[in-house]
């Protein structure tokens, strides 16, 4: 396949870049693998400090409202039940450990497979570099009018992700910052378009070799 390489404002620049047909044609996407990969990577974001109180957490409570008996009202043991307002959660959540461990394997199985169905789908599209050499979202935001993906969920993946870069596409809602080593199958999967360098293409083609 040759993919077409644009300059840093979205214009083609003539030249392309060929990827062998054999690197994604014949990667067998497994979907059960892009699954775990997918579970494990949003498991892992999640921080698991999620508390509530019971009512032996909750202050006060340890005096009997009223007596047992002789009011003609229902009995009650502490002001903190689950049953008042102010009182103490019944089963609420607690912190807890969401980490899930996955295979290497199974990890770099589903970045191929998801990797070589963008490039099917022609949904990899190649820039010459992002050095813009300036902190400016107009720049960012001519580049992706310029490739028709302005308004889209773009996954911009670098070679290498400057301070200038992040800074100029950091307010751009739709928009993922990554370097292209460390792309997560999540980052693949959830972008319409993959937007990456020159160089970045090519630790691509070293990834789908693997």
């Amino acid at each position: 396949m040759e993919l077409s390489i644009y300059s840093r404002n979205g214009a083609e620049t003539g030249d392309e870049f060929s990827i062998e047909p054999a690197l994604y044609e014949d990667i067998e996407i497994n979907q059960h693998n892009i699954y775990l990969a997918v579970k494990s990577e949003m498991n892992n974001r999640r921080t698991g400090t999620h508390s509530t109180k019971t009512r032996a957490e909750k202050r006060g409570g340890g005096r009997k409202p009223w007596p047992q008996k002789g009011r003609g009202a229902a009995r009650a043991g502490s002001i903190r039940s689950p049953l008042w307002v102010g009182g103490g959660v019944t089963f609420g959540p607690k912190p807890k450990e969401y980490k899930m461990k996955v295979n290497r394997k199974i990890k770099q199985s589903a970045r191929k497979a998801l990797l070589a169905d963008k490039i099917r789908n022609e949904k990899l599209i190649v820039v010459e570099d992002f050095e813009f050499g300036e902190i400016k979202s107009r720049n960012v935001r001519e580049l992706l009018k310029g490739i028709d993906k302005y308004g889209d969920k773009v996954l911009l993946a670098a070679s290498e992700v400057t301070e200038d870069l992040y800074l100029s596409a950091r307010n751009f809602e739709k928009l993922v910052i990554s370097n292209v080593n460390n792309i997560s199958s999540y980052e693949i999967i959830n972008a319409d378009v993959l937007v990456v360098d020159r160089e970045g293409v090519n630790k691509i083609v070293e990834m789908l070799k693997e």
